[in-house]
């Protein structure tokens, strides 16, 4: 019995790795987004440097927006500002349209 390296180019090899990578993917970036999410409730709470609401909106885009989600309510934190919603409402429609995609059509 021979060893099947995982990062061989057969395809079926490939996309049995892809929901593990996704899923890795996901976790990481969604406990990044939520400690800097943490980090600039820090910072509004000292009155110091803050993380610009455009590097959360990244975060967001990228994946982050379910950790984000908990941390606003959690930290009371960008819960009042209506603009920061409809961007983060936003990015969590697209970011669920994609994954309906990926699960029910690809």
């Amino acid at each position: 019995m021979a060893f099947a390296c995982p990062f061989s180019s057969s395809p079926t090899a490939l996309s049995s790795l892809l929901p593990f990578i996704i899923l890795a993917y996901l976790v990481l970036i969604n406990l990044v987004g939520f400690i800097v999410f943490l980090v600039d409730k820090r910072k509004a709470k000292n009155h110091s440097w803050r993380v610009p609401e455009k590097v959360l909106h990244i975060f967001e885009l990228l994946g982050s927006f379910p950790s984000i989600f908990v941390a606003m309510y959690m930290f009371r934190h960008k819960n009042k500002k209506f603009s920061y919603y409809v961007w983060t409402y936003l990015f969590a429609f697209l970011w669920l349209a994609v994954l309906f995609y990926f699960f029910f059509f690809f």
